[in-house]
């Protein structure tokens, strides 16, 4: 037994003092930090672009409802197929959307909500303030709210999911209000 000990400490004294294997250990320290900094970027671009894909999806529907005076129940289908679209590469199954058309009365430019269709997700409440500031007498104007569930490949044990929502609005394009069949 003291032999061995005497070979192990040899060992470790010679490995002390070798500097050839420094830069592997260096490298072997490095390695996993440098690696768990590349897979968070990977998540966290992956997560910026959920975001502006959730984005673009309201611009989309909100412009597609809004080009026509009356819109039919397979002009709104298609519009939400749209929006699901841009959402390609990504997966579309926690994509929602809430499209209202709002009409401002003539007098008193207090908004009513004309017709409303929503889908896999929870109406927006305050659609009434966020309409305030683009009153104008006998006027409307289409609001769309896509929500979004991004879930990190590699982050999932820090964070599960962000969910995102984003609001589009347009005005009619051929008229004030857009109604709906």
């Amino acid at each position: 037994m003291p032999a061995l000990k005497i070979k192990i400490s040899g060992f470790l004294s010679r490995w002390i003092k070798e500097e050839d294997a420094l830069a592997g250990t260096e490298a072997a320290m490095i390695f996993p930090v440098m690696l768990v900094l590349f897979l968070g970027l990977f998540d966290v671009g992956n997560g910026i672009l959920a975001n502006q894909k959730t984005i673009r999806a309201s611009q989309i529907v909100a412009d597609l409802v809004a080009r026509k005076n009356v819109v039919s129940g397979t002009d709104v289908n298609e519009a939400v197929i749209a929006g699901e679209l841009a959402f390609e590469p990504l997966d579309k199954s926690t994509y929602g959307v809430d499209i209202i058309s709002i009409r401002f009365d003539d007098d008193t430019a207090d908004p009513q909500i004309v017709w409303r269709d929503t889908r896999n997700m929870s109406p927006i409440p305050d659609v009434f303030d966020r309409v305030d500031a683009l009153k104008l007498p006998g006027e409307g104007v289409v609001v769309v709210a896509v929500t979004y569930s991004f879930e990190p490949v590699f982050s999932g044990f820090v964070v599960d999911t962000f969910n995102m929502m984003e609001v589009g609005f347009s005005r009619g394009r051929s008229s004030p209000v857009v109604n709906h069949e």
